[in-house]
């Protein structure tokens, strides 16, 4: 059974956030799953949330961190509405650092209003970078501004190094999705048509001189070509073609 996108993506999260942990020097306290106390808290409506005991973090299951992590992650960053490999790269920026952060940092990387909420200004936005870019310079330089940011918190210098590899290992898991995803433009299809006249445009002058000779030959007075013989001509259009073609036989046997 096909695997869907948030799964894929959440595969990858969970990898990086492994089971239960309680590290005093981080600020959210018992996690599993990268689920901490207070956001399971929040979830099964327990108030306050340190009225729920950290052995109900202890025992978290997976099934339920992926319904926390959809609602409370993946649907809060559009993740879905955004392309392959941009989707892990946003989804775990927001587990890491919360999606309100995730979503600025992509909106200021985009060029568009950064209010923290996700519409089709920002999506018009990241559709035209890629667009103009491609998806991986996008990943990259999303990536490399979330390590900016990371660097600077006082607790870098604690988890920096978990951190760094972490955002290292997602943009290049997130750039392997990017990379199936082929996008269409002008610019490209302009390219593929210029490579295709590169290739022939030695048959192409030649032409060009071969019909000038002929022209010639039946009278037609071309000034450009003034003082150029016709019979000249034509005899230099043929080698031309013959030689280009022997070359390009003596090339495919080699």
């Amino acid at each position: 059974m096909t695997k869907t996108r948030f799964e894929l993506c959440l595969n990858e999260v969970l990898r990086h956030e492994g089971g239960y942990v309680d590290h005093p020097s981080d600020p959210g306290g018992a996690t599993n799953m990268g689920i901490t106390r207070k956001t399971l808290a929040r979830w099964r409506k327990v108030s306050p949330w340190w009225s729920l005991p950290k052995s109900a973090v202890q025992v978290l299951g997976r099934e339920e961190a992926a319904r926390i992590y959809r609602a409370g992650y993946w649907e809060a960053v559009k993740a879905g509405s955004l392309p392959p490999g941009l989707d892990l790269a946003v989804f775990d920026y927001a587990v890491n650092s919360g999606p309100s952060r995730a979503i600025r940092a992509l909106q200021t990387e985009v060029g568009t209003k950064v209010d923290g909420y996700i519409g089709p200004l920002t999506l018009a936005a990241v559709r035209t970078r890629i667009t103009q870019e491609g998806a991986s310079e996008l990943i990259a330089a999303y990536c490399a501004r979330r390590l900016k940011f990371l660097s600077g918190l006082s607790t870098f210098a604690v988890f920096g190094k978990g951190w760094s590899a972490r955002v290292a290992a997602i943009r290049a898991a997130a750039m392997g999705a990017a990379g199936a995803q082929i996008i269409p433009t002008e610019t490209n299809q302009w390219s593929k048509t210029l490579n295709l006249i590169d290739g022939y445009k030695t048959y192409i002058i030649a032409a060009i001189m071969l019909l000038a000779g002929l022209a010639q030959i039946l009278g037609v007075e071309l000034p450009a070509l003034d003082g150029q013989a016709a019979g000249h001509l034509v005899m230099e259009a043929l080698a031309v073609i013959f030689l280009r073609k022997g070359l390009k036989g003596d090339i495919g046997r080699a």
